[in-house]
């Protein structure tokens, strides 16, 4: 398996819209297992994402389909900026298939 964990900046005062844009967005995209996104508590413009994908290819791939460029495009206004991104090799857990695969 294939994860990242992300932090995202959103413009003051727009996380709830980019969140909106994100939820939408993250329907049934192949090889994906799993797309958390989470509020930041101490951060009123900060958003996390935790993504659980069945290989690095399958999320590359993603970010080509026409739904993911234009939910791209839609939340582009309103992002200030990307703080980091981590690559993890999920093993497995609560609401995942065993990880031996990877």
């Amino acid at each position: 398996m294939y994860g990242l964990i992300g932090k995202m900046r959103a413009a003051r005062g727009q996380r709830d819209a980019v969140m909106d844009v994100l939820r939408a967005s993250t329907g049934a995209l192949p090889g994906c297992l799993s797309y958390i996104i989470a509020r930041d508590p101490a951060d009123a413009d900060a958003i996390w994402v935790t993504e659980v994908w069945t290989d690095a290819e399958s999320h590359k791939a993603s970010l080509q389909l026409p739904e993911v460029q234009a939910a791209i495009a839609k939340a582009r206004p309103f992002i200030a900026g990307f703080e980091f991104q981590v690559e993890t090799h999920p093993v497995g857990g609560f609401g995942l298939a065993d990880g031996k695969t990877g």
